[in-house]
């Protein structure tokens, strides 16, 4: 382009490599709006930019609380907790007034993961109905947009929504259901914040501080270290490239010539939906520290094959977003990914069953069992209802203090050999457990000390049941679902399905898979 008049050079430099945001009026990020759901009972970060040193003011009902920005122009005040009720408005004052409307006090959840948690409401069982009967005027919907980050991203171009039939289509199936339940049981607002990516591995979305907190994660750590290292390197020796071109610019800008393109920057190593951080980079950290209750996550068809290393990457995600919101140990419910045909390996996907089980000793935590609710041929089951509700249970049971509700199917406890048989005993099997149809006890094998599994014939006896093969005499283990394919019948009184388990560590046993017997 042709410059009629000089262009002092830092102008120029920002005008080419924009370094940050336009100075001056006060402003917000996108999740801190108008209709938005702040969380009851917590105390409320409020945050935004302007001019360092400027003085900023937030007025929100009966509070008044003034930050001044900081050196990069950042401020934050943290309001008292407020109880729900009706709704309140906001101002934010600086050289410039915010006014923000129509501001509810409630319950805020963040739903994430892949595919499955992305899956929208259109697309799920009864989708158009859902649609139409979708006017919930106390929930409030935030979609956030998918974009990685090779740093820490400031904020998303997203906005706050009243839930109704025009804006619940493309939001978050899973999310929805859940919070619909959640609101229809507590009688309060409820915002839901979806930021889920279909077909992400669980690395992208681990903070730093995630990989910190896990010794197993090391290898991943030092990786991501490795990476910023690397980027580093390459961004110090393009400042030898870039010197040249900036006095050729200079020189072209006073004489009113045409200034070449610069050089063009390497791409940040981590600026992609499957490097680690990346989407915690872009899509989560622009959330923090907004007051949540909880998070919900539905994902791990990436990481299949994981194994139990698995497990160690969600006890990374989970304490690395534990560690960044800095609200202690929120609440951090999943989903047990459904039966689906995959290639390769029937136990694979069993494995990261074992994985996520495991995570239950996690505190805080809870987990929706599928294998009763699932589309083996298609990895996406569209009964997304039932899903958010028993992610719901899990939230109204051990997070709102419902002690009523039953939120959990059969769990393995123990086992007890007994002669030839094996008696497997149940936590959650209060009331003793059932059969969800009118079939046999389904996917049960038993092994002895040969490893080899064969096919088990079960009897339910209260809260136990009694597995036995006249093929295995003297009995060592049992397996339970442990089958890519497996949708077992077992259930507890309350009709939640039993959770997949082996009692061996055996890596090299021979399974003798039952079908669906």
């Amino acid at each position: 382009m042709k410059i009629s008049k000089l262009v002092p050079l830092p102008l120029l430099v920002l005008a080419i490599f924009p370094l940050g945001f336009a100075r001056g009026d006060v402003t917000l990020p996108a999740v801190v709006g108008s209709h938005m759901v702040l969380q009851r009972d917590l105390p409320l970060p409020i945050w935004g930019w302007a001019d360092p040193g400027e003085e900023v003011t937030v007025v929100f009902g009966k509070q008044k609380a003034t930050a001044k920005a900081d050196v990069s122009g950042k401020w934050q005040v943290k309001l008292d907790p407020i109880p729900a009720g009706e709704a309140l408005e906001m101002t934010i004052t600086g050289k410039n007034t915010i006014k923000l409307t129509d501001i509810l006090m409630g319950e805020v959840w963040v739903g994430s993961g892949q595919s499955n948690m992305q899956w929208s409401v259109m697309q799920s069982v009864d989708g158009a109905k859902e649609i139409a009967d979708a006017k919930y005027p106390k929930i409030r919907l935030f979609s956030v947009p998918l974009i990685p980050s090779g740093a820490p991203a400031r904020d998303v171009n997203a906005r706050w929504a009243e839930c109704s039939p025009e804006t619940v289509g493309r939001f978050s199936a899973v999310l929805y259901f859940f919070g619909r339940d959640l609101q229809k049981s507590l009688d309060v607002p409820v915002g839901l914040i979806n930021t889920s990516w279909g077909g992400t591995r669980i690395e992208p979305w681990i903070p730093p501080a995630g990989f910190a907190s896990q010794k197993a994660l090391k290898k991943d750590l030092d990786a991501l270290r490795g990476q910023l290292t690397g980027y580093q390197d390459v961004l110090k020796a393009n400042i030898k490239i870039l010197r040249p071109w900036f006095e050729i610019a200079e020189k072209a800008a006073a004489a009113g010539e045409t200034i070449p393109d610069p050089p063009a920057l390497p791409a940040h190593p981590l600026n992609s939906n499957n490097a680690s951080t990346g989407l915690y980079n872009g899509m989560v950290h622009p959330l923090v520290p907004f007051a949540i209750r909880g998070a919900i996550w539905y994902q791990g068809e990436s990481n299949r094959g994981a194994g139990m290393y698995y497990h160690e990457l969600m006890k990374g995600l989970i304490q690395g977003w534990r560690t960044v919101w800095g609200q202690g140990d929120f609440p951090f419910l999943f989903v047990q990914l459904a039966p689906y045909k995959y290639g390769g390996s029937e136990t694979a996907l069993p494995e990261i069953w074992e994985a996520q089980t495991a995570t239950l000793a996690v505190p805080n935590t809870g987990m929706a069992v599928t294998t009763d609710i699932a589309t083996v041929n298609d990895i996406h089951p569209p009964n997304k209802q039932d899903v958010g509700k028993r992610l719901a249970l899990w939230a109204l049971a051990k997070t709102y203090g419902k002690s009523d509700v039953v939120y959990s199917g059969p769990q393995y406890d123990s086992m007890a050999v007994e002669l030839d048989e094996v008696r497997i005993k149940f936590k959650h099997a209060e009331g003793g457990l059932a059969i969800r149809d009118d079939n046999p006890l389904s996917w049960f094998t038993i092994a002895g000390a040969d490893k080899k599994f064969v096919p088990a014939s079960v009897t339910i006896s209260g809260d136990t049941v009694v597995v036995r093969s006249d093929k295995v005499s003297t009995p060592v283990a049992v397996r339970f679902g442990w089958h890519q394919l497996a949708e077992p019948n077992l259930t507890n009184k309350a009709g939640l399905p039993a959770i997949p388990f082996r009692t061996d560590a055996w890596n090299d046993a021979l399974p003798d898979f039952p079908g669906d017997k």
